[in-house]
């Protein structure tokens, strides 16, 4: 199905987290884009003809161009760029079908034109006469093509991170866009409940992204650092957490591939394992210096945690050497026990098997906590009964939604010549166009029009000689009043 496709060589797109916390290493995470949705063609030739026709008496062959840039810009939406220009050619004519839809889709009847799109992550097709579903269709595959433009971006640098995070905050609100706007659509990708977890996806990975541009100068042996660091950390954790409990709910659990849930709690275990690393190497290697800022040190510590440790204070900690060495080792074996159930999760998988890259990320951070641990053991551990709380979920950066700005683009209704929309549209009904003659008098005609075409009659005058032929033969609504002031037209 389109929704398994994947980026890069190992079917991830993937970047690396320096952390210098003993030594500088090199971490590959991968991400997952959206693949974008297939559709058949159309053909909107005949029914736009026989509308302009019908509703606006006029000969469909003179639209033949601008029938054939509509079907040229579907087309070419088919296989966008994976670029900003890609995604500017899908909001195009995701804009120029409101005006399509404006123009001669009536919402009492149906036009004959059947839509055919396929589930991204089924391959179902999912038929309808009915434009909502090429609109919606038409967003999900921009957010598609967002996400599939922030695992592209290079991550190696803070640039490609940043344009990285702000493509997955896009994605996030043109697929949330999606679920407000379009709630009953059938195919079961653009569900509420699965645009949901879609949307919980994106925002997980921006956050993650963040993380990643945080470490990507390295990780410095520092006490706020890996303070810092540690809590970044706990937040991915926390949110891909949040991400596998929405992915593991039914119908959704059915709909989603499986490599994604085990992904998402493989990352849970991943990030919270680090967390509590983090920890542990602030805590093992601290030392009070002359100068040191215990004060800032003991608020900090103090804020890593809900609440410390039955019996230990912050303060205290941070002065006691054996304390603060005891603290640590309880981290590490969390940081362990979080490690094996990450390696554990991804072992069940044959999707994340066949990933070598993120294999040796899983084994390479276990083993970093099991040598620190074994260098710090002491034969006395097994009494250690202090219990390693959870870091609190902390960051810098939040990350949220970017909703889609539609009126950024400027798009030329290709039906223009038709006249202006608010007058011309399928919402409206018109008759065949009448011809009336009349014979000016001495001085003015007796009425006044307005605006650009098609003018309005402004101002009539009723005692004038062709007042009645326009009043009985076009019905037309006069906008003036008899006291308006008149000029001859």
């Amino acid at each position: 199905a389109g929704g398994e496709e994947v980026e890069g060589g190992s079917g991830w797109g993937c970047s690396y987290i320096p952390c210098c916390v003993p030594h500088r290493e090199a971490f590959t995470i991968p991400l997952i884009p959206l693949g974008l949705k297939e559709t058949k063609d159309v053909d909107f030739s005949v029914v736009l003809k026989d509308f302009i026709l019908e509703h606006y008496s006029e000969d469909g062959y003179l639209y033949e161009d601008e029938i054939a840039d509509l079907m040229d810009l579907r087309q070419a939406c088919r296989t966008p760029s994976r670029d900003e220009a890609g995604v500017e050619l899908l909001m195009t004519y995701f804009i120029q079908l409101g005006f399509v839809e404006s123009r001669f889709f009536p919402p009492t009847r149906q036009m004959g034109l059947l839509f055919t799109w396929y589930d991204s992550l089924t391959g179902v097709p999912v038929s309808q006469q009915n434009l909502l579903l090429e609109k919606a269709s038409v967003l999900f595959n921009t957010g598609a093509l967002y996400t599939q433009i922030g695992t592209r971006c290079d991550r190696q640098t803070q640039a490609g991170l940043e344009s990285a995070i702000d493509a997955f905050q896009r994605a996030a609100g043109v697929l949330n866009y999606l679920k407000d706007t379009f709630t009953h659509t059938p195919s079961y990708d653009m569900s509420p409940a699965m645009l949901s977890v879609l949307v919980k996806m994106m925002l997980a990975q921006a956050q993650e992204s963040v993380f990643e541009k945080i470490s990507l100068p390295g990780i410095r042996n520092e006490f706020f650092m890996l303070v810092k660091v540690a809590q970044e950390a706990a937040k991915v954790g926390e949110v891909y957490q949040q991400l596998h409990a929405a992915m593991s709910q039914a119908p959704v659990k059915e709909n989603i591939p499986y490599s994604w849930a085990s992904l998402a709690c493989v990352k849970a275990h991943h990030y919270a394992a680090l967390a509590h690393y983090f920890t542990a190497i602030l805590l093992i290697d601290h030392q009070v210096k002359p100068g040191t800022d215990l004060d800032h040190q003991e608020k900090c510590l103090s804020q890593l945690y809900d609440h410390m440790p039955e019996g230990l204070t912050p303060l205290a900690t941070l002065k006691n050497d054996q304390q603060r060495r005891q603290l640590g080792k309880s981290h590490l074996r969390r940081a362990m026990a979080h490690h094996e159930e990450s390696v554990r999760e991804a072992s069940l998988c044959k999707k994340l098997r066949s990933i070598e890259v993120l294999q040796k990320v899983l084994c390479a951070a276990q083993e970093r906590s099991r040598l620190t641990y074994a260098q710090h053991q002491e034969d006395d551990d097994l009494l250690n009964l202090i219990h390693a709380p959870s870091v609190v979920a902390k960051t810098e950066q939040e990350v949220d939604i970017i909703l889609p700005q539609f009126s950024k683009l400027t798009v030329t209704d290709f039906f223009q010549k038709l006249g202006p929309l608010s007058v011309f549209s399928a919402n409206k009904r018109w008759t065949p166009p009448r011809s009336i003659r009349f014979t000016a008098e001495e001085g003015d005609l007796g009425f006044t029009l307005r605006g650009n075409a098609p003018v309005q009659v402004h101002f009539l005058d009723p005692y004038c000689s062709c007042s009645g032929a326009i009043l009985v033969h076009c019905n037309l609504h006069l906008l003036g009043s008899s006291n308006s002031p008149a000029s001859g037209c």
